[in-house]
């Protein structure tokens, strides 16, 4: 018994103290804010608005194309055996375990004006990707698509697939079979690929950097004016908490709306 206890405030303390270093660093983000008076003035000027609507709307073309390219791909890695799967499967995942800047270099060589395919895009078109807002989803896209594959991938994953057998048996063709029987199963894997893939996408900043810029009003996401911000722009220090505090509300409305919608009895597996 004595034992027990003892394991159980250990466990207790370490909890307490995993959970404050969590918890500190945006206690002191928000006193910080609350003690300068200029931040709820600065969340409201024009460098502001136009990164924090840059990147939410960048953020969600990203996750749109997200959905449309990523889902079928899931579903073809979690039913289909194909020779190469292997490779597909490491390179979707390559992403997540390089550094953002990495995957902007790589984007530069790419699609950049010297680019493998960038430049003759551009001979032939006379229209560059690299620094312009296209680029910027492009940027979120191959970073942030990785985890909502994944996630999503998992849920197809988990699915009976006697259920799906049955549908086919009494006649139903594989698109009604999809969307009837198994999307219904695959909803709260969806969702949180969803929100994962559009989160990673607003906190983007490596690959946007390199590969298209720090250009505000055209590639300047909030991720972006902060690092402004630091080095000197007219925000300030104080500027780079206020958009900071913008970020952090945006996340915490996600959250809980996520929390919201996957709570509810229709969407439970």
């Amino acid at each position: 018994m004595r034992t027990d206890r003892t394991t159980l405030a250990t466990i207790s303390v370490l909890t307490a103290v995993f959970a404050a270093f969590f918890v500190l660093p945006f206690a002191g983000l928000l006193n910080r804010a609350i003690e300068d008076g200029k931040t709820w003035e600065l969340a409201r000027s024009e460098t502001a608005r136009t990164a924090l609507w840059l990147s939410v709307w960048t953020s969600t073309v990203t996750l749109a194309l997200t959905i449309v390219f990523g889902t079928p791909v899931a579903y073809l890695l979690s039913r289909a055996r194909f020779p190469g799967k292997s490779i597909v499967d490491a390179a979707i995942d390559l992403p997540i375990v390089l550094p953002p800047t990495v995957a902007g270099v790589a984007l530069l060589t790419a699609f950049g004006r010297r680019g493998l395919l960038g430049e003759p895009f551009e001979e032939w078109t006379g229209q560059t990707f690299a620094f312009t807002t296209t680029a910027v989803i492009m940027a979120q896209l191959l970073v942030a698509a990785p985890f909502y594959v994944r996630a999503v991938r998992s849920g197809f994953d988990s699915v009976d697939r006697r259920a799906e057998s049955v549908a086919y048996t009494l006649g139903a063709s594989k698109t009604r079979t999809f969307f009837r029987i198994v999307v219904p199963q695959v909803r709260p894997a969806i969702l949180e690929g969803m929100v994962l893939c559009w989160a990673r996408a607003m906190g983007e900043l490596g690959a946007t950097l390199i590969f298209a810029g720090n250009l505000e009003g055209k590639s300047q996401t909030m991720p972006l004016a902060i690092i402004s911000a630091f080095e000197g722009s007219s925000l300030g220090l104080a500027g780079a908490i206020a958009l900071s505090m913008m970020l952090l509300a945006v996340a915490l409305a996600v959250l809980v709306v996520f929390r919201l919608v996957s709570n509810r009895e229709p969407w439970q597996a």
